[in-house]
């Protein structure tokens, strides 16, 4: 089948072939076999996952926030006695004019993957800017159904449509729904398992030298009326003969750069005749509280004191409650005080080689060093990460953030968008690099993927950054301060030397709401499951290549590597062991620091100096391998040595700067 091929390789607007990646915090994947299949499309953030979560009983992430299916997922929905294939798309504005990687991929699949019936998911409060998207479907050819979503809140907003009006008048079948409640979704079944192929009851008529050149396309060369449309807009791409090409070039001496402005126009005009049709706008309630509060959080006077309050509200449950409470009690009290000393004997007394013993217990082994990092330094933190992160997304805080950071963000060659792959860095870089798909240009995600690999540290190893800290507010100040430095200069000097142009910002902006407690469960189990699927292993995998790379020498030999510029920098040699362990998890070398804080051998200015440089240090393995198929091996090497050379360089000079005021820490 065409779908399942063209997930594993897409291409970009240059038409050059790239590697599609699975979210580690979202993409599911099922071989939907020969079944009928259901595409759920539509703008970003207007329900389309939590329909598919419904439809299929398979979990994607689910965000109030724009841009959390940034690859596609499949399922498998019984609906009616009969087995279908769904397919959650990104999100996308128009067929026509897609800006971001996400909605080549959308545009994609509806127009040569040929979906059974094509569901599309809109806001129903935001009508007359949706309808185009449902234009343009009904003009391929697609089988559409319309779904209104989020009702509520358009009743709410004092917007009433007549459902039944709307759908006499594009001729397709429409649903109004509150997909979040499950409200009116067995309707939407009913529709897809009973649905016929209708004429097409609305045209969007364009001006007469177009419209001449689309009707010829369209009845005498086999073209459908979108396929038309693209083919004269992007001949290059979309025309499939010379007569294509030939009204293309004719068009373009007529209309210059506004042909593809005329068009799009066109469609606007007839979805806002059509909206005000069918939609009557009463007297708006009074502003509610979550409205009052929405404002508040994106007004920069009252908007920054409210983004240090979250910060310092994360601080508290994630690096005190996370870090510090729990950390200190599975790892101290649980494995220093009763597992690992019994583990120690267990295999002393079955095992009498110690060579063999020395895989699983003592001071590398599988399950005194790698499950004890994994169960008991990383889970707790990323645990109570993802948990407070869940509700932090879910209410929609997300959105009004990038509007807040908007300004600041242009001034690193980004904009407000580039506040999602940036945050959720802070959950995994790994995941964040491959939502950067969703900036509008090839700079932008040029420039927000080397600051995710330089200066945004992961949820885990954050945390242990936290706990390594927490007792020492003026290292803690210094690390953030240095960090929030290197962030802002390396991406003012990126935007000023990488050519492009000026980064555009466009968002929808949900409702802010209560975050509702299944969604929240439901997203931090389900990231919880990619943890011990995913993550746990690889702290298995590195602690079986630490024993045989002591048994080899190998790991003596790149240690002994790594100590000299350790070394230069101020910090003890045992560090070396932390930044190498820092390649297979950035969380693992943390890990590493933390223990010999915990062990005396790492206090003062080095204590700091170590936790600098291994944030800026190289992304760990995971990372590097996507940054490799998501913007080539030439990036990928760039920053892999620009991060090393830099980590260590401003290691050297924070420290000779400490060490010359003479700071206490």
């Amino acid at each position: 089948m065409k779908l399942e091929l063209r997930l594993h390789r897409e291409r970009d607007s240059k038409g050059e072939a790239r590697n599609a990646s699975c979210s580690c915090h979202g993409g599911v994947m099922e071989d939907l076999g020969d079944v009928p299949k259901i595409a759920l499309v539509g703008n970003p953030n207007v329900g389309k996952s939590v329909i598919f979560n419904h439809l299929t009983g398979r979990y994607v992430t689910v965000s109030n926030y724009p841009g959390t299916t940034v690859d596609i997922s499949t399922g498998k929905a019984t609906i009616g006695g009969r087995e279908f294939g769904v397919i959650d798309t990104p999100g996308m504005y128009s067929l026509i004019s897609p800006i971001t990687q996400e909605e080549e991929i959308a545009r994609d699949i509806i127009l040569n993957d040929n979906p059974d019936v094509v569901v599309h998911v809109v806001d129903a409060k935001n009508l007359e800017r949706m309808i185009p998207l449902t234009l343009q479907l009904i003009e391929a050819g697609k089988n559409v159904a319309l779904v209104l979503n989020l009702m509520d809140e358009a009743q709410r907003y004092g917007v009433s449509i007549d459902v039944g009006k709307l759908a006499e008048v594009l001729g397709i079948p429409v649903v109004d729904t509150v997909a979040i409640e499950g409200r009116n979704l067995d309707r939407l079944r009913e529709v897809i398992v009973n649905y016929r192929k209708r004429a097409p009851k609305v045209k969007v008529l364009h001006e007469e030298g177009i419209e001449r050149e689309l009707e010829n396309l369209a009845s005498g060369h086999g073209y459908t009326r979108l396929e038309a449309v693209l083919a004269l807009i992007d001949p290059d791409r979309f025309a499939r003969d010379d007569a294509a090409r030939e009204a293309a070039r004719r068009l373009s001496q007529r209309y210059g750069d506004s042909l593809a402005y005329r068009i799009m126009s066109k469609y606007y005009e007839v979805a806002s005749a059509i909206a005000e049709e069918v939609t009557e706008k009463k007297g708006q309630k009074k502003e509610t509280l979550g409205e009052k509060l929405s404002r508040l959080t994106m007004n920069p006077i009252t908007g920054l004191p409210i983004l240090l309050g979250v910060l310092y509200g994360f601080y508290l449950f994630v690096g005190v409650f996370g870090a510090q409470t729990l950390v200190d009690f599975i790892e101290g009290t649980v494995f220093e005080g009763h597992i690992n000393p019994y583990m120690n004997r267990l295999f002393e007394s079955i095992i009498p080689w110690p060579v063999i013993q020395d895989l699983f217990v003592h001071e590398y082994g599988i399950i005194t060093l790698g499950i004890r990092y994994a169960v008991a330094i990383i889970l707790p933190i990323v645990g109570t990460f993802f948990l407070a992160f869940s509700i932090l997304e879910d209410s929609g805080y997300l959105p009004r953030l990038a509007m807040l950071v908007d300004r600041v963000f242009k001034r690193i060659g980004l904009n407000g968008r580039a506040v999602i792959p940036i945050v959720l860095g802070f959950g995994c870089d790994t995941m964040a690099t491959i939502v950067t798909r969703t900036l509008e240009t090839k700079r932008e995600r040029v420039i927000a993927t080397f600051l995710l690999a330089l200066a945004i540290p992961c949820s885990a190893q954050l945390g242990v950054i936290l706990a390594l800290l927490a007792g020492n507010s003026k290292a803690l100040a210094i690390w953030l301060a240095v960090d929030v430095l290197v962030l802002l200069l390396i991406g003012w000097l990126a935007a000023k030397l990488m050519p492009g142009e000026r980064p555009q910002f466009f968002m929808e902006i949900p409702p802010l709401r209560m975050p509702k407690l299944s969604n929240v469960v439901i997203k931090t189990w389900a990231r919880m499951e990619w943890y011990f699927k995913e993550v746990f292993p690889i702290f298995v995998i590195a602690s079986v290549l630490i024993w045989a790379g002591r048994i080899t020498g190998v790991f003596d030999f790149v240690v002994g590597l790594v100590s000299y510029p350790v070394t230069w920098i101020g910090l003890p040699r045992e560090s070396a062991v932390a930044f190498l362990f820092g390649f297979f998890r950035r969380d693992y070398g943390a890990a590493g620091l933390y223990d010999l804080a915990q062990a005396g051998a790492l206090s003062g200015i080095p204590l700091v100096v170590s936790a600098v440089v291994l944030t800026l240090f190289v992304p760990c393995i995971a990372q590097f391998s996507v940054m490799w198929k998501e913007r080539g091996p030439k990036i990928a090497l760039s920053v892999f040595a620009f991060n090393i050379t830099f980590a260590f360089t401003v290691g050297a000079v924070l420290s000779l700067l400490l060490t010359s005021l003479g700071v206490s820490l």
